[in-house]
């Protein structure tokens, strides 16, 4: 298939559900219960998430998740919450990030609170958001990148089954100022 010409047309489902989770685009209210997951885990975002560096208000997360949704409207990014089916929990953050529509390619992001860490809830995400993004939005690349430090974040790409493809010396600045290696992780449909 070539690129999608309009993305604007193409018409995709706002949520979508895993085994544990329900993974949907933000809407307004949704700042709040973000807010509260952000407080419970600033010092573990804090390294690798340059949004995190402060914890922020409750007004400011709710603006995000609004300019999250006409983002997700105007089809150039398209972030998505994760919500614990059995208590409605808020889980973390995620999404198809870096739209590239004349592949397509997208890059998925994540982040999870710090008291459901290392229970399998971001894998499980991927492995949906994988799955939603090669059936609805045509994909042709998916990638993970994160920094080479970030050794759960890469973790979580392997038990995907997405392929580390290149390590980018030097790449970027780290949220701590110095100079960071990317580990860049790719995934093609079958």
């Amino acid at each position: 298939m070539s690129g999608i010409e309009n993305p604007l047309l193409l018409d995709f489902p706002d949520q979508f559900e895993t085994e544990r989770l329900i993974l949907r685009a933000p809407r307004p209210g949704d700042g709040a219960a973000s807010n509260a997951a952000i407080r419970e885990s600033i010092d573990e975002l804090r390294p690798w998430m340059p949004w995190a560096q402060t914890i922020p208000a409750v007004e400011d997360t709710e603006a995000v998740y609004r300019r999250n949704a006409s983002e997700w409207i105007a089809r150039t990014n398209l972030g998505l919450i994760l919500w614990r089916k059995s208590d409605g929990l808020f889980v973390g953050g995620s999404g198809l990030h870096r739209l590239d529509w004349s592949v397509p390619c997208v890059e998925i992001g994540y982040w999870v609170r710090t008291s459901l860490a290392g229970q399998g809830y971001i894998t499980e995400a991927v492995n949906g958001i994988t799955a939603f993004a090669f059936e609805y939005l045509h994909a042709e690349r998916i990638e993970i990148r994160c920094d080479a430090r970030n050794v759960r974040s890469a973790a979580v790409a392997e038990r995907a089954g997405y392929v580390l493809e290149a390590r980018f010396h030097h790449h970027a600045r780290a949220v701590d100022g110095g100079l960071r290696d990317t580990l860049v992780y790719a995934k093609f449909p079958q």
